[in-house]
């Protein structure tokens, strides 16, 4: 049993296949597993509790995780260590989640192209057609992830508190979520996972994209991310597209149109879930 693993920091996407690439089990579905957020023990809590993961994980003959939070060598040898502590038989390989996009997103294998991630955090990287190239690097959630679910998140609890948006999705935005600024600065500062809180906020944005202030508050956060984030590839954007992979992302995708359109480069796939691309790209290698 082969397993192609997605995750973010809110949740993570388990495929099985066998050596002929059928699909073995139904998805699986956990809390997100971001190495560079959650403590070792916390990993292997979610991990080891799943039921199907834990009835058939001596089946495991190889893992393939691609993951938020294993950019660097720390955290991805931490979660790399828990898996293999977990599926004993299993050669285990552990990527940042920029490669799933990568491999998720481009029409063929040697193909170059700038590759965005928009969903609980963000990325951008170029893939030369072998090589993956970034010129930022992420200091995460509180300083970066321009475009992001947790930057729009706060975006909105911002302007809900100092009164810059519209009164009637204020209304809105109050019954639908619990805006005691108790509650908030408990979630963001007592408990694990802050930026996946902030990005459960991002929901209402595509609940209520009828709205100025939302189209406009999407489009400024994609301004913000092409200028520190996709203009870091000036030169390589004259000639390949920009792929974009995330939640985020495909409930944006006109606004990335126009915004691209307006800033001049050219939109190439936009996928919702790497998940699906990962499983057809790992089929072909078998």
């Amino acid at each position: 049993m082969i397993l192609i693993v997605d995750s973010g920091s809110t949740k993570c996407d388990w495929i099985s296949i066998d050596s002929q690439g059928n699909q073995l089990l139904e998805k699986i579905r956990t809390k997100g597993l971001n190495p560079a957020i959650l403590k070792e023990k916390k990993l292997y809590k979610i991990i080891s509790k799943q039921p199907e993961l834990k009835a058939h994980k001596n089946e495991v003959t190889h893992i393939y995780f691609y993951g938020a939070g294993c950019g660097t060598e720390k955290p991805r040898l931490q979660l790399k260590l828990v898996l293999e502590s977990i599926f004993t038989n299993a050669l285990v390989e552990v990527k940042e989640d920029t490669f799933a996009a990568v491999r998720a997103t481009i029409n063929s294998p040697d193909e170059a192209a700038v590759v965005c991630i928009l969903g609980t955090g963000s990325n951008c990287s170029y893939f030369d057609g072998k090589q993956l190239h970034q010129r930022v690097n992420s200091l995460g959630y509180t300083l970066m992830d321009d475009a992001s679910g947790n930057y729009f998140g706060k975006q909105l609890i911002r302007d809900y508190y100092f009164n810059h948006m519209p009164q009637a999705l204020k209304v809105s935005f109050a019954e639908r979520y619990n805006l005691d600024s108790d509650f908030i600065k408990y979630n963001l500062y007592k408990q694990p996972n802050p930026n996946a809180y902030l990005a459960s906020f991002a929901e209402f944005m595509f609940l209520n994209k009828e709205s100025d202030y939302i189209k406009n508050l999407i489009k400024s956060g994609l301004r913000l991310f092409s200028k520190n984030m996709i203009f870091q590839f000036k030169e390589e954007l004259k000639s390949v597209p920009v792929h974009f992979a995330g939640s985020i992302a495909f409930f944006s995708k006109d606004e990335i149109f126009e915004v691209a359109k307006e800033l001049g480069y050219k939109v190439g796939n936009i996928v919702r879930r790497p998940i699906d691309g990962l499983v057809q790209y790992h089929t072909d290698l078998l």
